[in-house]
């Protein structure tokens, strides 16, 4: 059987970024969103510089396409400095992330509409459950009376 280079690299990306959502919560337990943000920033500073040494790259690009980069990254680290701050204002970890990770939703709907896309009616199914699952998700127990003894 073939195992695809795609799904390798998916399936790694599952366990950091699931791993990742632990880490964050950890973090905003402790620190405050912010200096939290700023640290996970400067994370990505060696990795960048380690690209820089090793892959060669193609530093002719069209002005479009390095908007668009800097968009995407801006919009990025926006994403994360808000789960940080969900995770930071009490929210739990076992439901900030998934909750969050739920954006392909939103990616779904803009290829829709900007991309032209077509969804199977499988995929619309998938979509539906994923929407299930983040109503289910975000609800929470109501909090529990104190009770007179």
């Amino acid at each position: 059987m073939h195992f695809p280079l795609w799904l390798l690299f998916a399936l790694i990306t599952l366990l950091f970024w699931g791993t990742t959502g632990v880490t964050q919560k950890l973090s905003t337990n402790a620190i405050s969103t912010e200096l939290s943000f700023l640290w996970f920033v400067l994370a990505f500073i060696p990795i960048a510089l380690a690209i820089l040494l090793i892959v060669p790259l193609d530093w002719h690009l069209k002005t479009r396409v390095f908007w668009l980069a800097v968009i995407g990254g801006a919009l990025n680290g926006l994403g994360a400095m808000t789960s940080f701050k969900a995770l930071e204002s009490g929210g739990k970890a076992s439901i900030v992330i998934p909750l969050c990770y739920l954006y392909p939703l939103v990616t779904i709907f803009l290829a829709l509409v900007f991309l032209h896309e077509k969804v199977t009616r499988v995929e619309v199914l998938g979509i539906a459950l994923a929407l299930a699952a983040a109503i289910l998700l975000s609800r929470e127990a109501p909090p529990e009376e104190p009770t007179d003894k």
